[in-house]
């Protein structure tokens, strides 16, 4: 298993209940105790829910675990007694729990807060206003939002030259598709791309435009290989007014579009794949201003609204089978 699966398996999956356990039955907290170990794990679930990637477990999981930490509060309170101490007694040995969790706490507490800027709106004199990309299913926002905490692809607003080839996506929003249970695909990370639940989705026109740019040579990769060569994998670029919008990691062999083809909003285009520099499958969106034929992703960013929603990491967007004609 690669970090991006095993780290949120211990994170989100292993530590909250074995931190509830412990404050449940381990030994009698004093009352500041009780309290930082209350608010350490309130502020990891906090962290973790809005700046967490809640792919190898189901975004749902986080519900269960903030009801069991109102159940832990109230549990643990009552454990302490009247006849408890305040403070632990004056020893570093026996202080140190206390200090260290607060400090975790503010440190969590910060990550949260930052999260929570990121998911504040871009401010640009200029929006990119589009259709969701993809057909019906349920789909979860990856990267998205204005920072890097909730956003990987910000970190190319960097101005150095290492990265000025891939400014224009800086702003990208990543969609996967989710099923009944949130989950995203069958085990814990197969090889197969078909095993994830997006691979082979229909990818729609997002705006009315014509192709400047579309590939679809490219195989598809097995997870979690990538190919850093081709960064945008098989993609489509549709110019939209005077807006480029990309549309990368496409299934080998379907875009259905050349360049020079015009397009209609909400018309198939191509399916979700897994190749370029993606570790499973994914559709990649982005809009930014026009690039150059030797770096066409090199424009400048443009933020964008789709379905008029700014979309963060780990928000939900249900797209519902349209009405039989």
């Amino acid at each position: 298993m690669t970090p991006q699966v095993w780290i949120p398996l211990i994170v989100q999956g292993l530590v909250p209940p074995l931190w509830m356990a412990w404050t449940l039955v381990g030994p009698r907290p004093t009352r500041v105790g009780w309290l930082t170990h209350v608010l350490a794990l309130g502020a990891l679930l906090l962290a973790t829910g809005l700046a967490g990637l809640w792919l190898a477990l189901p975004l749902g999981l986080l519900w269960i675990w903030a009801a069991l930490w109102v159940v832990t509060a109230v549990v643990g309170w009552r454990r302490i007694g009247p006849e408890s101490r305040t403070w632990p007694s004056r020893t570093w040995a026996t202080r140190i729990g206390v200090y260290a969790r607060a400090a975790l706490a503010v440190v969590l507490l910060a990550g949260a807060g930052r999260a929570l800027a990121g998911r504040i709106p871009i401010d640009e004199p200029r929006v990119v206003e589009l259709s969701f990309p993809l057909s019906t299913g349920v789909f979860l926002v990856a990267n998205g939002g204005a920072n890097t905490t909730v956003n990987a692809h910000v970190h190319t607003l960097d101005p150095t030259p290492r990265y000025r080839q891939y400014r224009g996506q800086s702003y990208a929003v990543d969609l996967v598709a989710v099923g009944g249970w949130g989950s995203r695909l069958e085990g814990l990370q197969p090889a197969d791309p078909a095993s994830y639940a997006i691979f082979g989705t229909p990818v729609v026109a997002p705006c009315s435009g014509v192709v400047v740019r579309a590939r679809d040579d490219l195989a598809d990769l097995p997870v979690p290989e990538r190919d850093r060569e081709h960064m945008a994998g098989n993609h489509v670029i549709l110019r939209c007014d005077d807006a480029w919008i990309v549309l990368g990691h496409l299934m080998e062999g379907s875009v259905l579009v050349e360049p020079g083809a015009e397009v209609r909003v909400g018309s198939e285009i191509a399916r979700v794949g897994n190749n370029g520099n993606t570790d499973e499958p994914h559709l990649h969106i982005h809009a930014q201003t026009p690039g150059t034929a030797a770096e066409p992703l090199s424009g400048e960013p443009l933020p964008m609204r789709i379905d008029g929603r700014w979309l963060v990491r780990n928000q939900r967007v249900a797209v519902p089978v349209p009405p039989a004609p």
